[in-house]
């Protein structure tokens, strides 16, 4: 409890309060001033739920309608004083201001009838003559003489000069009385650092048929406000970073509050081999929690990767969900949302820059001149930092005085030695830009000659963006960024950014990616959105973190719904294998999205092309290609079943989807093993269209769980990798060239051969030629190179070419992207 006492109130005590209000380690707050300088802005700049006064009109109004507060200690020392009083007459003289608005309210409470009046009323000699009881707020005037008062009457007053033979209020012993109000305020708080059943009101929806576009759902719906659904789901004020009305980063000290809660229900959704123009997981994942929480009211959170803007304005728009089943608002979804890929690009383009300027450095000056200004003499002192103390006791040299170090010490100390044609560490951009996809940096004069061929990547195929995915903490965050390899030295060892000295800094740049982003869904329930790792070079899932926070924040009978990239025999793959391995987290079912119209594809349908109409084999019933096309679907259910994880399939309806050709696939889909298979309408009905999903996986869930890996980390990498292409992809056996070869080689010899592996391959085929659709066999899977994210935590072999880059189409989305000047709306995002 923080007591403010003070004879003169300034600004600067305002601002003492307002500051107290915000400390989350002060749980009370009580004024200790003359009454004179009591006001009612002074009274209500304290925190409603910090008052341990009660006298702010928060309180005072909770008082006066008999709900749950904190009652002002004089007024509990009035109502301890006085016994049975129903019925009987109250009179207040010279009790002003909160305190009496309080006392009366308490008194008549207590079936007594109040009257008030000051000392100058004139009929105040009356009133005092038939009062059972009075209370002086104030001292008594020498002109009202105690013969005035009724015989027997009982007296409290609150001032020196005493009444004989009355009760008597002395303000000293008002002390234990706002003790009691601080150990109720402390027993309230620590009630509110449980978790508590979510008192949660979902947005009506209220669908068209037919279906508008997405930005028109959008904007036809009003969000909540974002700090009014942080206290529905049990977020306390100082655990969320409020940006705009619907945005809100969540600290994670959250984790520590509810580190006892039991985690809820983890569901991922995952999919069949897609079409190119994708299958809808996420639309399933925003209807399921819809449906989950709006509908059958079940606590639930959905946690999403962010898009990148590089799609955005390029070939793919938006990708927030789709129809009624979206996060809202989806133009703040697709664009800058937190600045969290703005974050990545700064450090991971900070990282890249020491690199270049070390090896300038270090190619132009002696031994002795860089090991001085890489430690320089500041104000007379000469003094190592952290960082560089670190590197060297990794380096074997135990010390500490700079000026100690012998010449061989120095050299070893000051030299990185990177091999410039070793480097990895590649600048991104958070924009489609093919012409980046090679460059040549260094031609400037002032480098010297240094010049070296480069690219650059999008930014959301940064390491660290996959860094911030699997990162469980602040300080893993860090410890992973130091890990992360750059590039070799000419001794063929790895160089990491913690050599470099630059790992605080890039986690000061990363400090706030790390909190996940609260928005909501068109019907109001809660989401997540952190992280978007690529789900080729990367694993392509959400954070961690967010899953984690959502697990405590649903409690055990709540659902965390997440979402794998591409296929089950990528995404899924990965999410179990690289992902759970960090996170330490079991899946309690998966939910396998498949569509009628990618199950015709695989049963040898004509191909299908974004932006091209689809052919008529596609808008037209025919039982014949979706049961050819559901041996796809079988083999990913197979998939999923290699990890022990309950299936659910959602077969995600399309208008032009026939009955008898949905009854098929759910049918095929039973009879290959799924727990359940339930066809959705969730984009054209909301989370109403859900309502069966829904209930399934909540069945699903209490089924036997026997989840394991499919590997152990402790195989060669080579294994590893033949083991995911044979049991996953079904693969006949892999084929690695010697560039791969020799990667394998130096990765295990450096010490990287118990990471998992993360492959690089296509989404549009379980095999490496994307044309070859269903399920296809007998194939030799080429590594044509092995590269790795050891900050992150994974190898990743190349099968075939991987763009990571990607370039502008002739007709961009850009064309139809414009902002209203007035309005402020952004327009032609889908």
């Amino acid at each position: 409890m923080e007591l403010v006492k003070e004879k003169k109130i300034t600004y600067n005590h305002f601002l003492e309060i307002l500051r107290l209000n915000e400390d989350p380690n002060v749980h009370g707050l009580a004024l200790d001033l003359p009454e004179s300088l009591y006001s009612s802005k002074l009274l209500n700049a304290v925190k409603p739920e910090k008052d341990v006064d009660g006298l702010s009109s928060v309180n005072l109004g909770r008082l006066v309608h008999g709900d749950d507060c904190l009652v002002p200690p004089t007024v509990c020392a009035v109502m301890e004083l006085l016994e049975d009083i129903g019925g009987k007459k109250v009179l207040l003289v010279g009790v002003r201001g909160a305190e009496g608005a309080a006392l009366q309210s308490m008194l008549q409470r207590q079936g007594a009838t109040v009257l008030s009046c000051h000392w100058k009323s004139p009929q105040l000699q009356s009133e005092l003559g038939h009062a059972d009881t009075v209370v002086f707020g104030s001292a008594k005037p020498d002109d009202v003489p105690a013969s005035w008062i009724k015989p027997g009457a009982t007296v409290i007053y609150g001032a020196h000069g005493l009444l004989s033979g009355k009760s008597v209020l002395c303000p000293a012993a008002l002390g234990p009385l706002l003790g009691g109000n601080m150990v109720k305020n402390t027993e309230r708080w620590i009630h509110s650092q449980r978790h508590r059943k979510w008192d949660f009101h979902s947005l009506k929806l209220q669908p068209l048929s037919p279906v508008p576009s997405d930005i028109e759902i959008s904007r036809a719906q009003c969000p909540k406000a974002v700090d009014v659904l942080a206290k529905e789901i049990g977020l306390l004020t100082d655990e969320i970073e409020i940006y705009g009305q619907t945005k809100a980063k969540v600290r994670l000290s959250l984790l520590e509050r509810l580190k006892d809660q039991p985690d809820g229900k983890y569901v991922l959704v995952a999919g069949i081999t897609p079409t190119p123009l994708g299958e809808g997981k996420s639309t399933v994942t925003v209807g399921l929690v819809q449906a989950l929480t709006a509908h059958l009211n079940i606590n639930s959170f959905a946690c999403l990767r962010q898009p990148s803007q590089g799609p955005t304005f390029g070939v793919k728009g938006g990708a927030a969900g789709g129809g009624y089943a979206q996060v809202i608002p989806m133009e703040e979804f697709n664009l800058h949302l937190t600045g969290d890929i703005h974050a990545i690009t700064a450090a991971n383009n900070l990282l890249a820059a020491a690199i270049d300027a070390r090896i300038l450095h270090e190619n132009t000056q002696s031994d002795k001149s860089l090991y001085n200004r890489l430690v320089p003499v500041v104000n007379g002192v000469r003094g190592f930092s952290p960082i560089q103390l670190a590197r060297l006791r990794r380096l074997g040299i135990n010390k500490t005085d700079p000026g100690t170090l012998t010449e061989e010490e120095i050299s070893k100390f000051a030299r990185l030695d990177i091999d410039p044609s070793t480097i990895t560490w590649q600048r991104v951009v958070d924009t489609n830009d093919r012409f980046l996809r090679k460059i040549t940096v260094g031609q400037a004069a002032t480098e010297k000659g240094f010049a070296r061929q480069a690219q650059f990547d999008i930014a959301v195929a940064s390491e660290i963006m996959a860094i911030l995915a699997l990162t469980t903490s602040l300080q893993d965050m860090k410890e992973r960024l130091g890990r992360v390899v750059v590039a070799n030295d000419k001794k063929g060892e790895p160089v990491t950014a913690e050599d470099l000295g630059v790992t605080g800094a890039l986690a000061v740049l990363m400090k706030d990616a790390i909190k996940p982003t609260l928005m909501q869904t068109l019907e109001g329930t809660p989401v997540f959105v952190h992280a978007g790792p690529f789900a080729n070079i990367a694993h392509g899932s959400s954070s961690v973190l967010a899953d984690k926070i959502a697990l405590k924040l649903v409690g055990e009978k709540g659902f965390v719904v997440t979402e794998a990239g591409f296929g089950a025999d990528i995404g899924m793959e990965k999410f179990f294998n690289i992902k759970c391995r960090a996170s330490g987290l079991v899946p309690s079912v998966v939910v396998l999205v498949a569509t009628v119209r990618a199950l015709k594809m695989h049963g040898g349908g004509p191909n299908v092309t974004a932006g091209a109409p689809l052919k008529k084999e596609y808008t037209e019933e025919n039982l014949q290609l979706v049961a050819d096309g559901c041996c796809n679907l079988q083999k990913q259910i197979q998939i999923t079943q290699l990890f022990g994880v309950p299936v659910v399939v959602a077969l995600n309806v399309f208008k032009t989807d026939s009955p008898a050709e949905i009854d098929l696939v759910c049918k095929i889909a039973k009879e290959s093993g799924a727990f359940d298979a339930v066809p959705c309408n969730h984009w054209s009905a909301g989370g109403r269209g859900a309502i069966k999903l829904a209930q399934a996986v909540e069945k699903a869930v209490n089924q036997k769980n026997n989840f394991k890996y499919l590997y152990n980390l402790e195989l060669p990498i080579v294994e590893k990798i033949r083991t995911i292409a044979q049991k996953v992809y079904g693969a006949q056996d892999i084929e690695l060239s010697p560039a791969a070869q020799s990667q394998v080689d130096r990765y295990t010899q450096q010490g990287f051969g118990n990471l998992p592996i993360c492959m690089a391959k296509t989404h549009l085929s379980l095999s490496h030629q994307p044309e070859r659709k269903g399920v296809p066999t007998g194939f030799i899977l080429p590594i044509s190179d092995v590269r790795a994210s050891i900050g992150a935590g994974f190898i990743y072999p190349l099968v075939g070419t991987m763009s990571t880059m990607p370039g502008l189409p002739t007709r961009s989305c850009f064309y139809d992207i414009d902002l209203d000047p007035v309005t402020e709306e952004v327009k032609g995002l889908f």
